[in-house]
């Protein structure tokens, strides 16, 4: 039995229903033209207009032969050849096709040289072709200032971004397996100058179109750049509302005053490198404590001010136990964690060169994140609650078309390649804990094509904020929600979102203080999105995704895609060596040498106090072994080591 209330906002929500179909004339009939707002020198795209790029299975595709690419991109590390060896005459470029076979989708491929390669992108066709049919397609097209794209076929040519990562160094305070970045290895330094790190940001402020991105400042470690907190105030001096660091958050556990005064800079999000619940779960980063690092900044940064995304590599084998009690962590402290993110891992950096037996046994995909919530925790239908994260360009597009032509920014728009990202989204009750799956009480699919239509007509803000109020109501089932939501509560949840009324929620960006801070953490419900975002590597490249990037890197040398930039043809390796600050020697000499937390070393700890609540089954758990039981290495040192041995035998 339901609240007498639910069964008042059921009846609403099925007149809503037939109220949509009543006003439907309103905005399909002789819709106005897109606006061009301030922010772009091209109009809005109709839904008509969008990119949509080739999907389906099966279908061909251009890839890269992971041996050809190594040895062209050392022959341009070592100056043997130029960049144009790449963005000129396409080397290591092979086709590809994306196939069906035996219950799994994959991309097979066949070089000249070296023979054949194929790997495995997803384990469930189903979810893989759902997640293609639900984009929406993609944003306004790449126009920035000539020479910002010009690295060949891997050229960003779609989207504003929604994320800016910029490197601030390659040196990191801890020695982690797998690393993306190689930190610590590369025999020199590459860490930006001021003027260097100001140039980045202003060209992308300059940009055309004009959005807003979040900013994220990534290494290497972040917080050993002396400039970090500079480049913090900076974004948001320039006019970007959100500043984030990708973290391990060794300086934030150590310090409460370094996070005091990031918040103060402009500080919005730490992504925080979490791999799993205790400090068995984290072994495999040889800190003995670190999952006591992770507590005790999670409690610094949220008491500073500092909203925390705990970011998590999933190497199958190694902690891919560890999905459902991330997940039910997050569920236990809805007021201090937003947002999950969950990254399988990219055979790149240190694993580039891994042997087929680990990658097969590591190797972990979207549909393996969907389907082991559902089974370490009974939320989520990967089916049904599930989508593209390119979904949420339509969202985008509204808020755009609410903001008006004279907005100075765009919308946040992460209208990335469909099989790039999937998530969820998980509404909580603060105070009882009780949740539901949004789409459970939600028809977001329908919704999106509500919003497609009432965008494409532009009729002005108060049509527009008409429609989507009576699509968000007819979509509503309210005898799926938590027993204490209400219809009213979700329409601030949207409102707080996109600013369709302008109500003030807390304010971000410039002039963001504490008390904003507070406003905006002080209503009842928690929207937490559960994320992942699945980075190419050398086998599953895809340079149709790379187009569509929505999270490139601003470096010296222009803004790209972060799969060229980490993956295929790996630009971090060109970028860093062209403009590398001093050899290691060099920098010792000069600066002397950075702690380094490995081999066994803790991080010193003022204090492992903490107010979170960690399940007690969760904490005592021990390590994963799956990969010691089938006698499969489990990092690239151990690898080389077992290598070195059979030599020797």
């Amino acid at each position: 039995m339901h609240a007498p209330a639910k069964y008042v906002e059921k009846g609403l929500s099925w007149l809503a229903n037939g109220l949509w179909y009543a006003i439907q004339p309103l905005y399909r009939i002789a819709p106005n033209p897109s606006i061009t707002p301030a922010w772009s020198d091209k109009p809005l795209l109709k839904s008509r207009e969008k990119f949509r790029p080739p999907l389906g299975v099966p279908r061909e595709t251009t890839s890269l032969c992971p041996t050809c690419t190594r040895e062209a991109r050392q022959a341009v590390v070592d100056s043997k050849a130029g960049p144009e060896l790449f963005t000129e005459h396409h080397a290591a470029e092979i086709p590809a096709q994306i196939i069906e076979r035996d219950g799994k989708i994959l991309m097979v491929k066949d070089c000249p040289r070296h023979g054949h390669f194929e790997d495995v992108l997803s384990t469930d066709p189903a979810f893989f072709r759902q997640m293609e049919e639900l984009d929406p397609g993609t944003d306004i097209p790449v126009h920035g200032p000539e020479g910002m794209h010009a690295h060949g076929l891997s050229a960003l040519r779609y989207g504003r971004g929604t994320v800016l990562t910029v490197d601030l160094t390659n040196r990191c305070n801890m020695m982690c397996d797998p690393c993306f970045t190689d930190a610590n290895q590369v025999g020199f330094v590459h860490e930006l100058e001021w003027e260097e790190i100001k140039g980045i940001l202003d060209r992308a402020a300059a940009k055309k179109p004009h959005r807003q991105m979040s900013v994220q400042f990534s290494g290497g470690e972040p917080t050993l750049s002396k400039h970090f907190l500079k480049a913090v105030a900076y974004c948001i001096e320039i006019g970007f509302r959100s500043v984030q660091a990708a973290t391990n958050g060794i300086e934030f556990a150590k310090d409460p005053e370094f996070c005091r005064k990031a918040r103060e800079a402009g500080l919005r999000f730490v992504y925080l490198q979490f791999d799993g619940i205790g400090n068995a779960a984290n072994q495999h980063r040889h800190v003995p404590n670190l999952f006591d690092v992770k507590l005790r900044a999670i409690e610094n940064l949220h008491s500073a001010g500092v909203d925390i995304v705990p970011v998590t590599t999933i190497v199958n084998g190694i902690n891919n136990e560890q999905v459902g009690r991330i997940v039910e962590f997050a569920l236990d402290n809805p007021k201090k964690i937003s947002f999950l993110s969950f990254q399988p891992v990219s055979f790149t950096g240190r694993d580039e060169e891994i042997s087929d037996e680990r990658r097969a046994a590591q190797r972990y995909t979207m549909a393996d994140l969907a389907h082991d919530i559902k089974r370490q925790t009974g939320i989520g239908e990967p089916l049904r609650d599930w989508f593209p994260i390119s979904m949420m360009t339509t969202f985008a597009d509204s808020a755009d078309l609410l903001h008006g032509p004279g907005a100075e920014w765009g919308q946040v728009n992460c209208a990335c390649h469909p099989d790039c990202g999937s998530g969820m989204a998980v509404m909580i009750d603060k105070e009882t804990k009780e949740r539901a799956p949004v789409s459970s009480f939600l028809d977001a699919r329908t919704m999106v094509k509500d919003l497609a239509i009432i965008n494409d007509a532009s009729r002005g803000r108060a049509l527009s904020v008409f429609g989507m109020a009576v699509s968000l109501l007819r979509n509503y089932n309210s005898f799926n929600t938590p027993s204490r939501f209400r219809l009213t509560d979700l329409y601030k949840k949207f409102d707080k979102a996109f600013g369709a009324t302008g109500r003030n929620y807390g304010r971000v960006g410039k002039g963001r203080t504490i008390d904003d801070v507070k406003q905006r953490r002080g209503d009842s419900w928690m929207f937490l999105f559960v994320a992942g975002m699945w980075f190419q590597d050398l086998w599953t490249y895809d340079f149709r995704r790379t187009h569509q990037c929505s999270i490139p890197y601003g470096t010296q040398e222009g803004e790209i895609s972060f799969c060229a930039y980490n993956t295929g043809v790996g630009w971090r390796q060109i970028v860093e060596k062209r403009h590398q600050t001093a050899t290691l020697a060099q920098w010792y000499d000069k600066e002397g040498r950075h702690q380094i937390y490995t081999g066994g070393h803790s991080v010193p700890l003022s204090s492992s106090d903490h107010s979170l609540v960690v399940a007690p089954d969760a904490l005592s758990a021990g390590r994963q072994t799956d990969l010691d039981l089938a006698g499969v290495a489990k990092t690239a040192r151990e690898e080389k080591l077992r290598a070195r041995e059979h030599v020797g035998k």
